[in-house]
């Protein structure tokens, strides 16, 4: 029944779209016949009004109509032009996360099912909601502390969220084993892996308990950082569905009048922003990884807050030191150097070339330094990058998904604030420093202090592997001498499994057939 209702989704899908007017508006050039013809066909079946908008409004309403899981998909396949194609990228990447309120009555359940305890007891005031996004939704209300009444934000988890998107991810798996199938060119952007990354971090972002632990880890984090901080948790208030947290009174960073006419600085804003995410991301390993315009907010005294913390990301030291010298070489122009990292993390198959590689990687980085400042941009250099390394057959790394995504959007908004913004430049002095301090004497004194952590670990379980060790020979000896055997009971069980496997995928394809042709006939 899951295969069943894949393919009853991925229809569902293809319908949507075909509606909407996307099939009819994707490239017909180099398509072979019958998928000429198919398009056609879409094209006919398309609504009125949808062959009169732009294909990013197609693809918009498209999405939208299909819910929060392809809302969700949608935003993280614009950051993989790889995956998508460029122009795809660009119009995924304008899709709102904004959605319809669900009902305030529906908001009290949640809250009072996950603390245990009746909304009037909570909060001394729980207002109607003022934002709402494809997981969860914001509702004003106050409380009551030592020093009186407290303005304070609440979020609560969007009902039958979480089973909507466990159907919706049968259907983007199963597209996913169908590319690796059917698409082998695709195989080294590791699709599969790609839809496990979006389904574990969006599961993290169902469980609002894991956003305020990552709320609370970012403020210790950065409790001497200048200008950022992230709202404070209210803890008592705080569960699986719900979390509270402080009221933010701020400019929104993407309201440029509005940061003006207070008298905030936009260039030390911009550099203040892409500092502390690179400070967050090198020194810390642990980033917010949504940082678009509408998480960001400057209070009064000039703080940049960050808040929705839903979606984090993490960096083990070594992918930290790999980043940070990526990062640097494009910034000095060591391209050997850069090239050498690549290999050295495993980024680029060992059978390549490493100087034609710093060949490749120099043809990107000497025509972005020849540019203004205000051309410089990280996304083109990612987008140029995924062109050259799929000539070096460099597989995508999901671990570094979100890091893309991020760094991309982060300097967008810099860019809304100033549009002569320089990302090298206000890069260079939090790389550069974290370069200094741990890849120079300070790494060789660091990596001696975590090799004899590890020869302690290792000291420390050497017993028991001695013992697991005596262990697999002796069964490997017995399996020498008498071989490997079932018991009768592991050998009927497979033989049933078989005949079971073999009776129920006909049945599944029977029904599947079944089901699509119904589907046709209802939706003719």
């Amino acid at each position: 029944m899951s295969l069943l209702n894949a393919y009853y989704q991925l229809v569902r899908v293809g319908w949507v779209l075909t509606r909407e007017g996307v099939i009819s508006a994707l490239p017909a050039e180099g398509l072979p016949p019958l998928a000429l013809l198919g398009q056609k066909i879409a094209s006919l079946m398309a609504r009125n009004r949808a062959r009169d908008t732009e294909r990013s409004d197609r693809l918009a309403s498209a999405v939208e109509r299909l819910g929060p899981s392809y809302v969700k998909m949608g935003q993280f396949l614009a950051t993989r032009p790889d995956v998508v194609g460029k122009d795809f990228a660009d119009d995924l990447s304008k899709l709102q996360d904004r959605m319809a309120f669900f009902p305030q009555g529906a908001a009290e359940k949640a809250i009072e099912g996950s603390l245990g305890r009746p909304v009037a007891d909570l909060y001394l005031r729980f207002e109607a909601p003022i934002a709402a996004a494809s997981i969860a939704q914001v509702h004003p209300a106050e409380v009551k502390t030592a020093d009186g009444p407290r303005k304070v934000a609440v979020k609560v988890i969007r009902p039958g969220v979480r089973q909507r998107f466990t159907q919706d991810l049968e259907a983007m798996y199963l597209v996913a084993h169908m590319q690796e199938r059917f698409l082998p060119s695709h195989r080294r952007l590791r699709p599969v892996e790609v839809t496990r990354t979006l389904e574990q971090t969006t599961r993290i972002e169902m469980d609002l308990r894991l956003e305020a632990a990552a709320l609370s880890e970012i403020a210790e984090n950065t409790k001497d950082d200048p200008g950022f901080r992230v709202p404070k948790v209210d803890w008592e208030r705080t569960g699986r569905d719900v979390v509270t947290m402080e009221w933010i009174d701020g400019v929104k960073m993407s309201d440029v009048e509005a940061l003006k006419t207070a008298g905030h600085d936009l260039n030390k804003l911009a550099d203040t922003l892409i500092q502390s995410f690179l400070r967050h991301t090198l020194r810390d390993g642990f980033f917010h990884a949504d940082m678009h315009p509408g998480n960001l907010f400057v209070d009064a005294s000039g703080t940049i807050v960050a808040v929705d913390m839903g979606i984090v990301g993490r960096l083990n030291p070594k992918q930290r030191r790999f980043l940070a010298e990526i990062l640097y070489g494009f910034i000095t122009r060591d391209y050997m150097r850069v090239a050498e990292v690549h290999f050295e993390a495993g980024y680029v198959p060992a059978r390549h070339d490493i100087a034609s590689f710093a060949q490749a990687i120099r043809a990107i980085g000497e025509p972005i330094h020849g540019q203004p400042a205000e051309t410089i941009s990280m996304g083109k250099l990612l987008t140029l990058l995924f062109e050259v390394t799929e000539l070096f057959d460099m597989e995508t790394r999901p671990e570094l998904v979100n890091l893309q995504k991020t760094m991309v959007v982060v300097e967008g908004v810099a860019r809304i604030l100033n549009p002569q913004f320089n990302m090298w430049k206000a890069s260079e002095p939090v790389v550069g420093s974290w370069i200094r301090q741990n890849l120079g004497p300070g790494r060789i004194v660091n990596d001696v202090r975590e090799g004899l952590k590890a020869v302690r670990r290792l000291a420390e379980a050497a017993p028991e592997i001695a013992a697991k060790a005596e262990k697999l020979n002796q069964d490997i000896a017995g399996m020498v001498d008498t071989g490997l055997r079932f018991d009768p009971e592991t050998a009927e069980a497979i033989g049933r499994s078989e005949a079971r496997h073999n009776r129920s995928g006909r049945v599944a394809l029977w029904v599947i057939a079944a089901t699509l042709v119904y589907i046709a006939f209802q939706f003719s």
